[in-house]
């Protein structure tokens, strides 16, 4: 498996009108070249494909069973999101969506129903709190490593196990390479704070611009990043 990390490459090329995350084969080889490492205990996070399966880790346990998941939502196709991403320029909208389909702006989550319960990637999708915003649920992760209430600790609770494989909030951070989103241990969001009353969609234009500011820039700083490790990684072949 070549060890090179094309941080530019969109993986919409593969998957045309499919979900990236299960029909382009770069993102795979993608992600097993960045997380196939040690984990802090020293074990190494081996990531092989099965058989109606993404990458498995562990394969007699579904918790370990993972999917990749898009960590970038530009809100284009929402419907209640139309009179607001309208009025934004297309070629600002398709900047956006490209950022989201490369390597940055994807990660792994459990990916396997256990009793007929939501993922969470559906969860992110379905809890109006998160509204498939990365931002807020890295939130809910640390505050479920902290033993917090959140808007996604149900979901979060059936797949603790994978997340005790990091040991720390700081060290999950570490490990998927999303320093840029957080400062100080605390959570930088997109869009507000962590007030998970508020409505997590922009409301209007100008709170929509900043949403994608931040997102945006958080994706360019963790392909950045990706870069540096694939080129750690590479050095070492």
């Amino acid at each position: 498996m070549s060890s090179s990390i094309d941080i530019t490459f969109d993986h919409r090329i593969e998957a045309g009108v499919n979900d990236i995350d299960t029909h382009s084969s770069t993102l795979k080889r993608h992600h097993q070249l960045l997380w196939v490492k040690p984990l802090p205990s020293g074990e190494l996070f081996d990531l092989k494909p099965m058989p109606k399966r993404y990458l498995v880790f562990r394969p007699d346990n579904l918790v370990y069973s993972l999917s990749s998941d898009q960590m970038s939502n530009s809100f284009r196709t929402t419907e209640r999101m139309k009179h607001i991403t309208a009025q934004i320029p297309e070629h600002e909208l398709d900047e956006f969506q490209y950022l989201g389909s490369t390597v940055g702006g994807t990660i792994l989550f459990p990916g396997k129903q256990i009793k007929r319960k939501r993922t969470l990637n559906q969860a992110r999708g379905m809890t109006s709190q998160i509204e498939d915003r990365f931002d807020r649920t890295l939130e809910c992760i640390r505050l479920q490593y902290q033993g917090l209430p959140n808007p996604l600790e149900v979901t979060l609770d059936i797949y603790w196990a994978f997340f005790e494989l990091f040991e720390t909030f700081d060290k999950y951070v570490e490990f998927f390479l999303l320093q840029d989103l957080v400062q100080d241990g605390q959570v930088k969001f997109y869009l507000g704070s962590a007030d998970f009353t508020q409505s997590a969609l922009p409301q209007d234009v100008d709170q929509y611009r900043e949403y994608m500011s931040n997102a945006k820039a958080f994706l360019v700083s963790r392909n950045s990043r990706i870069q540096e490790w694939s080129k750690r990684i590479t050095s070492a072949d």
